[in-house]
C-alpha cells in the first residue's frame, strides 16, 4: 500500500509527525497527499525525516551535491552535505556523474535522515556513453538504473518523461536561443533525434508507475526543455512539455503514486506568476519544483542572489519547492562555500514568500524585538546565519559598545528610546 493509499483511509504515522511542523493539522496533511496536492518522499528503506511538500505548506527547499568527472572528492561532497543541513535545506539530491556513483549514492544516503532525490538516467547515460554511445540506451538500462536508486532507498527521483518526440519537434521548430540546457533532457532529446523512437519514459509510463509503487518513491516529473535563458522563457517546448507532464500526473494519481513538477528555469520577473499559474492550470495544481528561476542571465558568479529573486517571487505566487542555486552556477561544479551560500540564498527566499502568506512571523517580530532592545545575543540566535551574523559584530565593534559603529552615538533607536522613556 502506498502513503497515498493510507492517506485515504487514515493519518499514518509519519504524517502525524510531519504535521507538528506544518500550518495544517494531520487530518489535514493527509487529505492533501490522498489528492496529489501534497507529497512526501518517504522510501521505507531509507526512513527519513517525514517532509511534506504542497499546497498549504512552508515553501521547502533542496539543495544539489555530487561529483563530476573532473572533482571526484568523496569527503568534500559530505562535508556539502554536512552544510546543507546545517543551514537547514528540507531535501538533497545526489547528482555525482563522476566516480562510484553507486557508492557515493548509499554514502550519502546513511549519512543524511533527510529525503534524497536522484536523477537515475545521469547513470546510465554516462555509463553507454563510456562503453559505446550514449544514445545506444535501452528501455532496460533506464528503467533498471531507476530500479537499483529505488532499492538502495532513495526517496524521490527526476524522470524526464515529458520529452516527446512531438515536444522534440516543436524545439526543432522553436529557433530558441539555449535548445537544451537540462542535461537528462539533452540525454533523451539525443536519443529520440538519433533513433527516431519514442521516450521509453513517456510511452512506458505504466512500467515507471509500477516501479514507483513498489518501492513508494515519489516522482519528480523533470523539465527537460526549461529555458536556458529569459529569452527563451515561456516558449512553445516549455509549455508542450508541461501539457505532457500534466496529463501524467493524473495518471500517476489514479496509480496512487506521488508526483510532484519539476518548472523553469530562466524566466524573467514579470513571467513569473504567469508560469506558475500556468503549471498549477495544467498540472492540476500538483507540488511545483522549481529551479531559482533565474530572472537574468547577466549575473555568472552572482546567480544564488538571481535565483534568490525569482524564487522569492515564485513561492509567493504559489512554488511550493525551491531547488537552491550556488555562485558557481553555469561556472563549475560547487564548492562548499557555494553550497552554503545557495543554500541560505534560497531559504531566506522561501521564507520571505512564507512571511508574505502569514506563516512564521514571529520571527521577524522576535528578530526586530531583539534589535530594539540592542540585545544582539538574542538577535544572533534567531537569524538565517549566526556565524556570519556575530563575525561582522565582533571584527567591526568595540567589545563594549551596545549600538554598532555605523552610527555609534548617534544610534536612533538610542536616540528615540531616550526620550521616549522620559
Amino acid at each position: 500500500m502506498t502513503l497515498m493509499e493510507e492517506c485515504e483511509s487514515g493519518v499514518p504515522d509519519i504524517v502525524e509527525e510531519c504535521a507538528r511542523r506544518e500550518p495544517v493539522s494531520p487530518g489535514k496533511l493527509a487529505r492533501l497527499i490522498a489528492r496529489g496536492l501534497v507529497v512526501m518522499p518517504y522510501n521505507e528503506i531509507h526512513k527519513p525525516v517525514p517532509t511534506a511538500i504542497g499546497k498549504n505548506l512552508r515553501v521547502k527547499v533542496n539543495v544539489n551535491i555530487g561529483t563530476s568527472r573532473d572533482i571526484q572528492d568523496m569527503e568534500s561532497e559530505l562535508e556539502k552535505l554536512k552544510v546543507a543541513e546545517r543551514y537547514h535545506t528540507d531535501t538533497v539530491m545526489d547528482l555525482s556523474t563522476g566516480g562510484d556513483i553507486d557508492m557515493i549514492r548509499r554514502t550519502m544516503l546513511k549519512k543524511t535522515r533527510l529525503p534524497l532525490g536522484t536523477v537515475p538516467i545521469y547513470q546510465c547515460g554516462l555509463r553507454k556513453a563510456r562503453e559505446d554511445a550514449l544514445v545506444d540506451m535501452s528501455s532496460d538500462d533506464i528503467f533498471n538504473s531507476i530500479r537499483m536508486h529505488a532499492k538502495d532507498g532513495v526517496d524521490f527521483v527526476t524522470v524526464h518523461c515529458g520529452v516527446t518526440k512531438k515536444a522534440v519537434e516543436s524545439l526543432k521548430e522553436s529557433g530558441r536561443l539555449t535548445d537544451v540546457v537540462s542535461r537528462g533532457g539533452s540525454f533523451l532529446t539525443a536519443w529520440i533525434l538519433h533513433r527516431g523512437e519514442e521516450n521509453p519514459l513517456y510511452s512506458e509510463f505504466d512500467y515507471l508507475l509500477e516501479i514507483a509503487r513498489e518501492y513508494d518513491i515519489t516522482l519528480s516529473l523533470g523539465d527537460g526543455f526549461r529555458p536556458g535563458s529569459i529569452a527563451d522563457a515561456t516558449d512553445r517546448p516549455q509549455i508542450q512539455e508541461l501539457i505532457t507532464l500534466g496529463e501524467l500526473v493524473k495518471r500517476s494519481r489514479h496509480a496512487k503514486v506521488q508526483a510532484m513538477v519539476e518548472g523553469p528555469g530562466h524566466i524573467p520577473m514579470d513571467q513569473i506568476a504567469t508560469n506558475v499559474k500556468i503549471q498549477k492550470n495544467l498540472c492540476h495544481d500538483a507540488p511545483f519544483y522549481v529551479l531559482g528561476p533565474l530572472v537574468t542571465d547577466f549575473a555568472p558568479g552572482y546567480d544564488h542572489i538571481v535565483g534568490a529573486i525569482g524564487g522569492a517571487i515564485a513561492a509567493y505566487e504559489g512554488a511550493d519547492f525551491l531547488c537552491y542555486v550556488t555562485p558557481a552556477e553555469h561556472l563549475g561544479l560547487p564548492n562548499i562555500e557555494d553550497v552554503k551560500e545557495g543554500t541560505i540564498a534560497s531559504k531566506i527566499a522561501a521564507h520571505a514568500a512564507d512571511v508574505a502568506r502569514g506563516l512564521d512571523t514571529h520571527i521577524d517580530r522576535e528578530v526586530s524585538q531583539a534589535r530594539k532592545d540592542l540585545d544582539w545575543e538574542t538577535m544572533f540566535d534567531k537569524v538565517v546565519d549566526p556565524e556570519k551574523a556575530k563575525n561582522y559584530r565582533s571584527e567591526r565593534n568595540t567589545s563594549d559598545e551596545e549600538a554598532c559603529s555605523m552610527c555609534g552615538d548617534v544610534c536612533a533607536i538610542k536616540i528615540v528610546k531616550k526620550y521616549l522613556e522620559k
